[in-house]
């Protein structure tokens, strides 16, 4: 009986060990192997011709126009594929059935609509585009105009038209101008894989007219980033000063002026600007309208009530924007209309006023109440930041355009 047991026992022993001996061989053998390749997908790439779509792109390519529709559907919220531009950058990855597994289309220079394939159906999201940046300093005369004296190109003339709105509450860039007035600038260039794309926020900046001198520096303040000058005071007004950017003022406020047209003397209370018809016309400070309509010698006119008891005259008008209505709210910079030639005009113009209790002032003389300072809490920190932009300022002598060094991730961004 003693024999059979340990029989027994020995049986049982040698199967187990020879289990284990060959699942200990099958995983050294599956270790051994190679790992699987994964599948290598197709990728498509391309740039929206003129008039093209995503139905020619699918058809071009032989896709399913089945899941160009659930892709559409998914991106709806996000950004609509029927709204495409020519020149932007797309690509496509498919599989080895020609099944779409994802797609990516550059809606601008600063995000990308990405959709990726999950299980049946895909999902949708819109990435923003990480750039290097770099603080670039550039400096230049006036010898026309402002855009002309920044350099020639679309980011010379996009980074002109950023300086105009900082500077936009104190200096007109259609009237004030003058010839051998200066500016200094200190921005971000942004880079991608080493290329200059285009300029991001200007950090500080000098503008120097009619030998006065004006000063911007970027800063946040409780969550919100906006330009200061240099003893903290914003330069935020609560009107801007002039309704209409980069236009020449054909006529100056003045007590009698022959008009044009009825061939009298006449009180001529504010500012004609001479401007190509349809040149978008901005309300220059919050407040609500009193009238939009048709009036006589100012044709198409929008008369804006500010919170401050001014009013504003806008005439001569060819169009009222759609949403401008008496009743409605304005806000500083919106586009209230275009400039045209209605009413009693010999030419295409912008008639401007602004009247005190119905008693027309000057517009160029007009002071104004500013936004929020720098708080004190913070005047140590935009004195400190506001230091270090005086320094790389006073090294621009224009004109200039220098590269210097890169943003650094201990940087404040917030300030930057």
């Amino acid at each position: 009986m003693k024999k059979l047991f340990a029989a027994a026992i020995f049986l049982i022993a040698a199967t187990f060990m020879f289990i284990y001996s060959r699942d200990t061989k099958n995983a050294g053998e599956e270790a051994n192997k190679e790992p699987q390749k994964t599948e290598v997908l197709q990728e498509i790439n391309g740039t929206m011709k003129k008039g093209e779509t995503f139905f020619e792109v699918f058809k071009k390519y032989k896709l399913d126009f089945a899941e160009l529709f659930k892709i559409r559907e998914a991106a709806a919220d996000v950004h609509r594929l029927r709204k495409v531009q020519p020149g932007q950058q797309y690509k496509i990855s498919v599989d080895a059935d020609n099944r779409v597994n994802s797609l990516a289309y550059w809606i601008d220079d600063d995000g990308i609509l990405e959709v990726s394939r999950k299980d049946e159906g895909f999902t949708a999201q819109k990435v923003s585009i990480e750039y290097e940046k770099r603080i670039e300093h550039i400096g230049g005369v006036i010898k026309d105009n402002l855009i002309s004296s920044v350099g020639e190109g679309r980011e010379k003339l996009l980074l002109a038209l950023q300086l105009s709105d900082i500077f936009a509450w104190d200096v007109d860039f259609t009237s004030d101008l003058r010839e051998h007035d200066t500016f200094k600038i200190v921005v971000e260039g942004l880079y991608l894989d080493g290329e200059f794309k285009k300029f991001g926020n200007i950090l500080s900046a000098e503008f120097n007219n009619n030998d006065k001198a004006y000063k911007a520096y970027r800063f946040t303040n409780n969550g919100k980033t906006d330009y200061y000058e240099a003893d903290g005071k914003s330069l935020r007004k609560a009107f801007l000063k002039a309704p209409l950017n980069f236009r020449r003022i054909s006529s100056y406020y003045s007590g009698r002026r022959l008009h044009p047209i009825l061939k009298i003397f006449r009180p001529h209370h504010g500012l004609d600007y001479a401007a190509p018809l349809w040149t978008p016309v901005s309300a220059i400070g919050d407040g609500k309208i009193v009238f939009a309509g048709y009036k006589a010698g100012y044709g198409k006119l929008v008369i804006i009530k500010h919170h401050n008891g001014y009013e504003t005259y806008y005439g001569h008008l060819s169009k009222i924007a759609k949403n401008i209505r008496t009743g409605k709210n304005a806000d500083q910079g919106q586009v209230i209309g275009n400039v045209g030639n209605s009413g009693l005009s010999t030419g295409p113009h912008l008639h401007f006023e602004i009247r005190i209790k119905n008693e027309a002032v000057n517009p160029l003389r007009v002071k104004l109440p500013r936004g929020e300072s720098v708080p004190k809490k913070l005047m140590a920190d935009f004195r400190r930041f506001r230091n270090q932009m005086d320094t790389q300022l006073a090294s621009i002598t224009p004109p200039v355009f220098a590269f210097a060094e890169k943003i650094r991730d201990n940087d404040r961004k917030d300030d930057l």
